[in-house]
């Protein structure tokens, strides 16, 4: 058994992980990395990358077998960028083994027991398979088998009508599959309704049924011949399955008892600062139980590298995370909701909306079915809203303002170049000042009485 004495021991190679320890060994610490199944994790291998390459896949006509063949290259070209090669370059001990915490400050890998002075777990996030009746007796896929598969599903069945299951409704419906997507109750029913509801209907104008308030509650059948039952009655009907009915974190592995380590329902119980209730131990990512997006285990990675290398307060905020449905038209969020931004700050919320019909480069390209939508208090965005072409684009801007607190007069002072898609957020601002400077009398009686007086 070989015993490894090292500043920072990280738990799990997947975006957070490495990010951590790609950080840390560039400052100085010693680093080691475990990882017992695949380097870059679920976002490379089965989430983000191959989801988004299928998505291009079949939105560029590609056949079946061409549109996996680009989903592995495509993974292929990114890998090296998170491969052991890489990491060992930098200067990190990589262990190709699973670890779990033998004592509160030391975690087994394999034949290897490493103390630490810090430890990150970011084992990230699996599918999670709720226990329908029948289930375990039919074939199914998860986003972890789903980019595997051989065959062309002739109708593709999908439980879960979130990011998830609508981006591969849309996949596989380009690739000429039939699709129906189950969803127990409202499909996108974490984003905006208003604003979900486009993409709801793209969705179904490209024949794809979505089939929401259907809880399942038993599945049967064989390969090829799959039913999936309502509690409701209805019965739908497919050849292949698919279950996208969200994530469970990955905490089974890591004997978390053996470290004073309090788990939650949804995965690692941490403070604002993201450290455990092992105050050496820090959970980054799907596993500490928030928001589960790639961008925000990055982000915590940043916020744990300020309070572990040099000892100064960090915390980690929430209200400046965006996200995006990579749909076609895509759908972003950051901040509230309208419907969240009513709850808190009640009647004084102002809602600017724009649509995309009123941009000139919108017009010109043909991409006029979008909205956004801007919640407004006292003059500062608390979140906005977006569907349409490029909203996962168009969102960065506003996710930079919420981060710094900006109010709708920065956003109002850029200039963007003409004509771009990037104009439709400076004309949200535009919105909001429209009423206070045009249609204000006491702006009008101001401007009459310096005209008077003006040489």
């Amino acid at each position: 058994m070989e015993r490894i004495k090292v500043d920072v021991c990280v738990i799990g190679a997947g975006s957070g992980g490495l990010s951590v320890a790609a950080g840390a060994v560039q400052m100085g610490a010693s680093v080691v990395l475990l990882e017992g199944h695949k380097m870059g994790g679920d976002c490379l291998n089965f989430g983000c990358v191959p989801s988004k390459a299928l998505l291009h896949a079949g939105r560029a006509g590609m056949g079946w077998a061409d549109a996996h063949g680009h989903v592995r290259q495509t993974i292929a070209t990114i890998e090296p960028h998170d491969s052991v090669e890489r990491f060992e370059g930098l200067g990190v001990r990589v262990i190709s083994e699973y670890g779990a915490f033998v004592s509160p400050s030391e975690v087994q890998a394999g034949d290897h027991i490493i103390t630490a002075r810090r430890f990150v777990i970011a084992t990230g996030s699996s599918p999670f398979v709720p226990p329908i009746p029948g289930l375990d007796t039919v074939p199914y896929e998860t986003n972890e088998t789903i980019f595997d598969l051989a065959e062309q599903p002739k109708h593709l069945l999908i439980i879960g009508g979130g990011p998830i299951g609508m981006e591969m409704a849309e996949a596989h419906r380009a690739l000429g599959c039939d699709v129906t997507v189950i969803e127990g109750q409202k499909a996108l029913g974490k984003d905006d309704p208003e604003l979900a509801q486009m993409v709801l209907d793209a969705q179904r104008a490209r024949g794809i049924a979505i089939e929401e308030e259907a809880m399942a509650q038993e599945i049967r059948g064989t390969a090829g011949m799959i039913e999936v039952e309502a509690q409701d009655g209805r019965v739908f009907k497919g050849s292949h399955l698919l279950m996208a009915v969200g994530r469970k974190a990955n905490t089974n592995r890591l004997v978390l008892d053996k470290a004073g380590i309090e788990p939650t329902r949804t995965g690692i119980k941490v403070d604002a600062g993201l450290r455990t209730t092992n105050r050496k131990v820090y959970a980054i990512g799907d596993v500490a139980g928030g928001l589960q997006f790639t961008h925000v285990a990055g982000y915590q990675a940043g916020v744990i590298i300020r309070s572990m290398l040099f000892g100064l307060p960090s915390k980690a905020k929430t209200t400046h995370l965006p996200w995006a449905t990579y749909t076609a038209p895509e759908l972003a969020q950051v901040g509230m909701t309208e419907a969240e931004a009513t709850a808190v700050h009640g009647d004084r919320v102002e809602v600017i909306r724009f649509d995309f019909a009123g941009n000139d480069r919108a017009i010109a390209t043909g991409q006029t079915e979008g909205r956004v939508k801007a919640m407004v208090v006292k003059g500062k965005p608390v979140g906005v809203s977006i569907a349409g072409p490029g909203a996962g684009e168009l969102i960065n801007l506003w996710a930079l303002v919420l981060a710094n607190g900006m109010k709708m007069s920065q956003v109002a002072a850029m200039v963007a170049p003409y004509p771009t898609m990037g104009e439709i957020n400076k004309r949200v601002a535009g919105a909001y000042f429209t009423p206070r400077l045009f249609d204000n009398p006491k702006v009008k009686r101001i401007v009459g009485l310096v005209q008077r007086f003006l040489p």
